[in-house]
């Protein structure tokens, strides 16, 4: 069968489709992933693709999920942000028993805030499939040990979203959507808004100092601009803190 280039993805090369399976480069953290898939199939959690294996040239065969990409469709409604939120805890949830076997590899980006349990690292309209009935999270490269709070706070930059320049009046309650589809308690809710702001000023970080050491593919997209939103981004989100907080306790 034909192979169709995908586009889109800023980390992962030669992203393939083949019929109804994606093909990607096996790395050493493909184990993992794939034990990880495994059990999301087997607790019936369908937010994530299904691992199917290894093709004739060692590349990681995934499942295809037909749909539109969320970063290409206009910003989410509030009953969307809550669908968003409440398929985060699902996820959460369901990963919570997986017990990776020993010697398994993660490729993680940051230093994780703890080892809860395995985050998918970058949840994000930019990964999140949006089909007929079916939401599926793609992109599980990054995937590691974690706390459910931070992955939900990189979540809220990316889906809020929490932009440079935004209007707060206008943010806030849009976070507070995601924090209601999540369920978080009046602790998690007072903890959010200050992760948030870690883990956008994190990428900013990684993208910067990876301009000025030369690490791939980081320091590529530093120079594409990427910086220019992160940083200004956290700046946005820090100044903001109170609002978010009474938002989200409101």
């Amino acid at each position: 069968m034909d192979e169709v280039p995908l586009v889109g993805g800023n980390v992962a090369e030669s992203v393939v489709r083949v019929g109804a399976t994606v093909r990607k480069p096996a790395t050493t953290a493909t184990p993992a992933i794939e034990a990880l898939l495994r059990h999301l199939a087997a607790v019936g959690f369908a937010g994530a693709p299904r691992t199917l294996g290894r093709d004739e040239k060692q590349r990681h065969i995934i499942e295809y999920v037909p749909g539109s990409m969320a970063d290409a469709l206009p910003p989410m409604t509030p009953a969307e942000l809550r669908r968003a939120g409440g398929l985060i805890r699902d996820y959460h949830d369901a990963v919570v028993t997986f017990r990776p076997p020993a010697g398994l590899r993660w490729d993680l980006v940051f230093e994780p805030e703890g080892a809860e349990l395995i985050c998918h690292n970058d949840l994000a309209p930019w990964n999140l499939v949006r089909g007929d009935g079916r939401w599926v999270f793609i992109d599980w490269d990054g995937a590691g040990p974690g706390t459910r709070l931070s992955d939900l706070a990189y979540a809220a930059h990316g889906f809020t979203p929490l932009s440079p320049g935004g209007s707060p009046s206008v943010d806030a309650p849009r976070l507070r959507a995601l924090a209601d589809g999540y369920g978080l308690d009046e602790a998690q809710r007072r903890a959010l808004p200050p992760l948030i702001v870690a883990r956008t000023r994190a990428m900013y970080d990684l993208l910067h100092t990876s301009s000025l050491t030369g690490a791939q593919p980081w320091a590529r997209l530093y120079a594409e601009g990427h910086g220019d939103h992160w940083g200004p981004a956290a700046d946005y989100i820090e100044e903001h803190l109170a609002v978010w907080t009474a938002a989200l306790l409101d």
